[in-house]
């Protein structure tokens, strides 16, 4: 099926390439497993989630420490121009894989001020591997320079593009994670109410369902915890000053009527795991065909580090399933 863009995906485009983890990205990798990774993993995390220094000095912190986490390997990447928003398109590195038949628009966390391609690279490379599908990891815009609904219509775009290169709608999930999972709703609500069509199916995992973490214990038992005070500053910014009130970005406050099946993933001891299933309760009571998984030992952004920690690729495995039993034109199995 062919495809299009800017950057001209199926003629003369940039040359397809095989990532293989460098002997530098080894080394560097081995020296940040030298501790225990799920501490390391939980370490990075952190970094993101610290609700007192300035967004940028959490991204860069962030994206330093992401940096040295290793490159995915047996996948092919192509950079893309989606209608304006960057975007990587990665697909399993087989000798047959249809490109351009499934999809995957992969839409990454950090609070809406922090995360990349590189960052989310590698779990975006994983689902495409798992699910046999091409995934359209894109950047949308960022806190502080840019708020809601900004990051919504990035979001909107990459799909539309993927709709205008030949992907049909039917062949087509959102996943994201933490916020990009948030914004995996928003997007997906916009486009319903916009477009008229509608992804085949929703992963959320991890995503934060309601600003004013009604849910949200004060002293969570989660490893890596979401303070509420994190889900209320991260809010306010994306919301911008002059909303008057936080839930007026909560999907949590949404309708969900006719939206099409998701599945929710979340941490059996995060913190945000009441709201979670407060967003369930709403699913189901509108009808929607939605599944919650509770993963025990998962910790929030555990989802990020499948080439450290078995849980985060069970879990991850678990959401490729769902998001292959949802495509019209199933892969073989």
């Amino acid at each position: 099926m062919p495809l299009r863009s800017k950057t001209g995906l199926a003629g003369r485009a940039m040359a397809c390439l095989l990532l293989v983890s460098s002997p530098i990205d080894m080394a560097r990798a081995e020296d940040t497993t030298k501790s225990d990774p799920r501490s390391r993993a939980k370490e990075i995390i952190a970094r993101l989630l610290d609700d007192k220094s300035d967004f940028r000095d959490r991204r860069l912190r962030f994206d330093e420490a992401m940096s040295a986490t290793p490159e995915p390997t047996r996948v092919q990447i192509r950079q893309v121009d989606a209608d304006g928003v960057d975007g990587e398109l990665i697909w399993p590195a087989r000798l047959h894989h249809p490109l351009g038949r499934r999809a995957i628009l992969y839409l990454h966390g950090g609070g809406f001020y922090g995360g990349s391609m590189r960052s989310h690279r590698n779990i975006a490379a994983s689902f495409a591997k798992a699910s046999s599908a091409d995934v359209l990891l894109i950047e949308y815009r960022l806190l502080p320079q840019y708020r809601f609904p900004r990051q919504v219509e990035d979001a909107v775009t990459a799909f539309r593009w993927l709709l205008e290169s030949g992907y049909e709608a039917a062949n087509i999930v959102v996943i994201g994670d933490s916020v990009g999972g948030t914004l995996a709703l928003q997007m997906s609500l916009r486009q319903i109410a916009t477009n008229g069509e509608k992804p085949a199916a929703v992963i959320a995992i991890s995503p934060v369902a309601d600003f004013e973490g009604a849910g949200v214990p004060a002293h969570g038992e989660d490893e890596v915890s979401v303070s509420r005070e994190w889900l209320q500053q991260v809010g306010k910014e994306y919301a911008g000053k002059g909303s008057p009130s936080l839930q007026t970005v909560s999907p949590i406050n949404s309708d969900y009527s006719g939206f099409p099946p998701i599945l929710l993933q979340v941490g059996d001891k995060e913190a945000l795991r009441g709201d979670v299933q407060r967003l369930f309760e709403k699913l189901k009571a509108a009808n929607v065909d939605v599944r919650l998984d509770v993963v025990p030992g998962l910790f929030h952004g555990a989802s990020l580090f499948p080439f450290w920690l078995d849980d985060a690729r069970r879990s991850n495995q678990n959401a490729a399933e769902f998001a292959m039993a949802h495509f019209a034109d199933r892969p073989p199995q």
